[in-house]
């Protein structure tokens, strides 16, 4: 049922161009770095229809090196999910601008 919006949203990403990568973008309908912006249409498309490889990404990350994770939006549940991970994960909510500020507080330090 949603391959017409994932083959309307692979059209519309034909009109944007990426840029390289500052970080390491990690794609979560395959749980892998992805190794250039040409591959990033693509996944975009695909996660329309595809399994979130939510964990093994986040997995993939602290392998990488990542400590700190700020999730963007209403809720704490990804929050949640990142402590039955790794409890000593750093993991931050922003959903307003008082969560922003404290976030930004925390992560300086």
């Amino acid at each position: 049922m949603l391959a017409p919006a994932r083959d309307r949203l692979y059209t519309e990403l034909e009109n944007i161009e990426f840029s390289d990568f500052q970080v390491p973008l990690v794609a979560n309908v395959t749980a892998q770095v992805v190794g250039s912006p040409s591959e990033i249409k693509d996944l975009l498309a695909r996660q329309v229809c595809s399994p979130v490889l939510w964990e093994d990404s986040i997995r993939l990350m602290l392998e990488l090196g990542a400590d700190t994770f700020i999730e963007i939006g209403p809720g704490k549940v990804l929050s949640g999910f990142m402590k039955k991970i790794d409890k000593d994960v750093r993991s931050f909510n922003v959903e307003d601008l008082a969560s922003l500020e404290k976030t930004l507080e925390e992560i300086k330090k």
